[in-house]
């Protein structure tokens, strides 16, 4: 997707220990108040945490976008390994229908060794999960938009597989790949994604932006169709003195935390002019608060305003 100069802000949500409910109230205040898109996770349970209730993000989504009107429902990001990708296509086109055309596709290689090894799922090496997602991607590419799919890897297939009602976005929802590695999970984001995400703890954005876009030039992609997303933890306080007591915990946030911003609105706003310069358009936003309602507000009102 060629960037059209607006600057968007969505809200990076994942499901721990919050009830439906909860999901659904943050959903809405982020609708009310001009938030882009809200991003859930996907995972089994909740890291250091497996005690906390943790919903499945493929229903949640889909009950969200029951629940929200305008607000766009994406995923941070669904992992490759844990569903058929046949399968995946069939429950996103869902999504995209109930929704009304509101999805945002987040695809990613996957990380956390214990979910796959506890349910059953081989864990293969990196190189492998790459050769995966990429090979993911063209078949839900291909259940998306062909009459009947048609795809043999050395991994996935489909054979004259039907899919329908297709997605209510033509050609299909936004694909955005996450990841940060420079020889081949971003030469996979040139051949295939709408949008790029920066995940938290990357070494720099300027050198990694510089291999994607030899990636592009190799593939023949135009670098401007691609968007570029910044998963982003943000420290905001009202004062100086409010800023530094937060950041206290927020500051042991590994990896989000070195790549981090935190300050008062004024300072959010300029340190988000830094990251535009660089390329971002898309900020994908969580808090160090755990995202209160009064600190989603206040950062809707008091920073956002200046990127309208």
């Amino acid at each position: 997707m060629a960037h059209d100069g607006t600057i968007r802000f969505g809200l990076f949500s994942p499901q721990s220990g919050l009830s439906f409910a909860s999901l659904v109230q943050r959903a809405q205040i982020c609708e009310r108040l001009g938030f882009h898109s809200i991003w859930l996770d996907d995972h089994m349970w909740t890291r250091a945490m497996p005690e906390l209730d943790h919903l499945d993000v493929i229903p949640t989504l889909a009950a969200l976008g029951t629940q929200t009107q305008r607000l766009r429902l994406g995923t941070l990001v669904l992992c490759n390994g844990y569903r058929n990708p046949a399968m995946l296509a069939k429950a996103l086109c869902s999504i995209d229908q109930i929704s009304q055309g509101r999805l945002e596709v987040g695809l990613g290689i996957g990380w956390m060794r214990e979910e796959f090894q506890a349910y059953g799922l081989e864990y293969p090496k990196v190189g492998v999960r790459l050769k995966q997602l990429e090979e993911g991607v063209q078949v839900l590419k291909a259940m998306f938009t062909e009459p009947k799919a048609t795809f043999k890897g050395r991994y996935f297939s489909v054979a004259d597989a039907y899919n329908n009602p297709k997605p209510v976005q033509k050609p299909h929802p936004p694909i955005t790949i996450g990841g940060a590695g420079k020889k081949v999970m971003l030469r996979i984001v040139a051949k295939y994604a709408q949008r790029w995400n920066i995940p938290g703890g990357y070494p720099d954005i300027a050198d990694l932006t510089a291999a994607l876009k030899a990636h592009c030039q190799a593939v023949g992609r135009d670098f401007g169709q691609i968007e570029i997303s910044e998963q982003l933890l943000v420290c905001l306080g009202s004062s100086a003195e409010d800023v530094e007591r937060k950041w206290q915990f927020a500051s042991r946030m590994k990896p989000f935390a070195t790549t981090a911003i935190k300050g008062t609105p004024p300072e959010l706003i300029a340190a988000l002019r830094e990251r535009i310069a660089r390329g971002v358009t898309t900020f994908i936003v969580f808090f160090s608060d755990g995202s209160s309602p009064q600190t989603i507000e206040a950062f809707a009102k008091e920073v956002m305003p200046a990127f309208a």
